[in-house]
């Protein structure tokens, strides 16, 4: 029996009551405000006119939002875009119809990245959020988070030509396994643990808990290389916290001198360690700052604590997509508590 309109309208009020976010997500945001800078993705001349047009650029970056929301691979997209009538909605969709394919959504996903265009995305949303009232206030927290990527299994000297900007010899010989070989990433330590990837370095509002800028590195660069990048000028408040890995006498200076109030932890030593009051403070410095790891643990849940990708460009949009998501969930959050 062939499935009626209020049969389906019924469908969707039900998944609506279970709790589908998707609904709230397409009423919040104004998904053509993106179009300008997606349209860049087909500025290029086609070969010929035959063949099918392209998907809809706004329809093709909404697919890779639910595909970040979700963690899922290419394959897995296209086969949960079939399978499931809340994507369908979401998208404009009916399962039984033409519908992106994995390759079609790599495809997209490359032509983001070649084109750099995740940072311009970025800062359409912002601006977005913050014409809906969501300015940043009350200061604001930065921090960095290990993102992983597949090791690489290098020897001693290639790692060593790695990090001098050189090709490993004989690496040009094998194309095959060269394409295989990530040479952006970097190895690190962080609390006696070792990583290979890059960081996730960012600066959050203390009421919104919102992304306010982003950058990403490979792993091995220090937090503290990136603070004056990620501080946010427009915030309501000059207060800024952060970890001890950030604090130095030069930094506190220029914070000061800039008219921010420092709330960065202090850090001791075996040779001199913290007095009762300096560790007191730092107990009050955390019960804020601990609020940006509650972004970093929604953006786990969303698997954006890993890339499967090869290079720093591809990683770099997988970051940029997931702060980009977070932001979108958080706001449609924000919107259903303020109503």
């Amino acid at each position: 029996m062939q499935p009626g309109f209020f049969d389906l309208d019924e469908r969707h009020q039900q998944l609506e009551k279970l709790g589908d976010p998707l609904p709230k997500l397409a009423k919040v945001v104004d998904w053509e405000v993106f179009r300008p800078v997606l349209e860049k993705v087909h500025q290029k001349e086609r070969k010929s006119n035959a063949g099918r047009k392209p998907f809809d650029v706004v329809l093709m970056f909404k697919v890779l939002v639910l595909q970040h929301f979700y963690n899922l691979a290419d394959d897995q997209t296209e086969y949960q875009i079939r399978d499931r009538y809340s994507f369908c909605r979401f998208l404009g969709l009916t399962p039984e119809g033409r519908v992106p394919d994995a390759k079609t959504i790599w495809l997209f996903r490359e032509r983001l990245k070649t084109l750099e265009l995740v940072e311009e995305l970025f800062a359409e949303l912002m601006v977005q959020i913050e014409a809906a009232g969501y300015i940043p206030r009350r200061g604001q927290i930065v921090d960095a988070s290990m993102v992983t990527a597949p090791r690489q299994r290098n020897r001693r000297d290639e790692n060593e030509a790695i990090k001098k900007g050189e090709t490993p010899e004989g690496w040009d010989e094998k194309p095959a396994m060269k394409r295989q070989k990530d040479s952006d990433a970097r190895w690190t330590k962080k609390h006696g643990k070792t990583y290979f990837g890059y960081k996730n370095h960012v600066s959050i509002d203390r009421e919104n808990k919102l992304v306010r800028h982003f950058e990403v590195t490979d792993a091995a660069v220090h937090d503290s290389q990136v603070f004056d990048t990620l501080l946010d000028e427009t915030n309501t408040s000059a207060d800024v916290w952060a970890d001890s890995a950030y604090r130095s006498a030069k930094r506190e200076a220029e914070l000061k001198e800039r008219g921010y109030r420092s709330h960065i932890q202090t850090k001791g030593t075996a040779k001199r360690k913290l007095s009762e009051r300096a560790t007191k403070a730092n107990h009050r410095r955390a019960k804020v700052r601990v609020r940006v790891e509650h972004v970093f643990a929604a953006q786990t849940a969303m698997g954006g604590m890993l890339v499967r990708t090869i290079g720093i460009a591809r990683a770099r949009l997988k970051i940029g997509m997931m702060n980009i998501v977070y932001n979108l969930r958080r706001w449609a959050y924000l919107q259903a508590r303020c109503a």
